[in-house]
């Protein structure tokens, strides 16, 4: 394990390694409002193979959120110089939600830096309808603080039962959104606002797996689909039984799907 920040493009970034120091490597991106923490389900599953990389996005957990405004562009970009500067390129990226919005940014901007793209419980779009819940949850993080968004959000990522099931799992998740920096929460909503790649997907030549969770709310199997068929030759299969946040409720069956389609990437 090694840990720490780096300083990327003027903001210090905080991440983590797990696994074999010579095997192939696999960057992790965080959906909105964690920490990459989110992934603690995975990693005995990746790190039997593969090296592991999970990071803060600007912001978020530990990492500073910077000056500058943020757009998933740039989310990507910070992505690109952390894989350069730790020996990530040519490996593997698995992102969720806006993780997954960043993992088309490098498909479609930066071809080069990763081998394949897992693109989880994402959209490639998000329509003008959608544009008064978005204010509506910056509004409340600027004037109630995050606490407030605890509870909406975490019925959005979870189903019913398994909040019922996993009460302290469900309240870890809930301090990583309260543990946002409401800069951090706010920038990244507004880059989620102006996400439009669904005209764009057809340029990405990675190998790319799509994933929704089968009970999402926030971003339903049906965007994932529109995914799956703009890119070349992409694969879905569906986490069944989950809601937004699949890679935790239903981490095993995510595993499986995720290390089976790394295993079978050449090289």
């Amino acid at each position: 394990m090694n840990e720490g920040r780096i300083a990327i493009n003027n903001t210090e970034i905080n991440y983590r390694i797990d696994g074999p120091s010579d095997a192939p490597g696999v960057v992790l991106g965080n959906s909105l409002a964690t920490n990459y923490s989110m992934w603690d389900a995975q990693i005995d599953a990746l790190t039997e193979r593969y090296r592991v990389l999970r990071y803060d996005k600007r912001g978020h957990g530990a990492s500073e959120v910077g000056n500058a405004e943020i757009s998933i562009e740039s989310l990507a970009d910070d992505v690109v110089v952390l894989a350069r500067e730790l020996d990530f390129l040519g490996g593997h990226f698995v992102g969720l939600s806006i993780g997954g919005m960043v993992g088309q940014a490098l498909g479609i901007n930066h071809p080069e830096t990763f081998r394949s793209l897992t693109l989880c419980a994402t959209t490639s779009r998000i329509p003008e309808e959608a544009f008064p819940i978005w204010e509506g949850r910056i509004s409340t993080a600027k004037t109630e603080g995050m606490d407030a968004l605890v509870e909406p959000t975490l019925q959005r990522w979870f189903t019913d039962t398994y909040r019922a099931a996993e009460p302290i799992q469900v309240a870890q998740v809930g301090q990583m959104v309260v543990a946002t920096s409401v800069a951090g929460y706010v920038r990244c909503s507004r880059a989620i606002m102006k996400l439009n790649y669904t005209e764009r997907l057809n340029a990405i030549s990675a190998p790319t797996l799509v994933v929704p969770g089968e009970r999402d709310p926030a971003l339903p199997v049906s965007m994932s689909e529109v995914i799956a068929a703009e890119i070349p030759g992409a694969q879905m299969e569906v986490v069944e039984g989950a809601a937004h946040l699949c890679n935790i409720e239903q981490a095993g069956a995510f595993n499986r799907i995720v290390r089976g389609f790394l295993d079978r990437q050449p090289g």
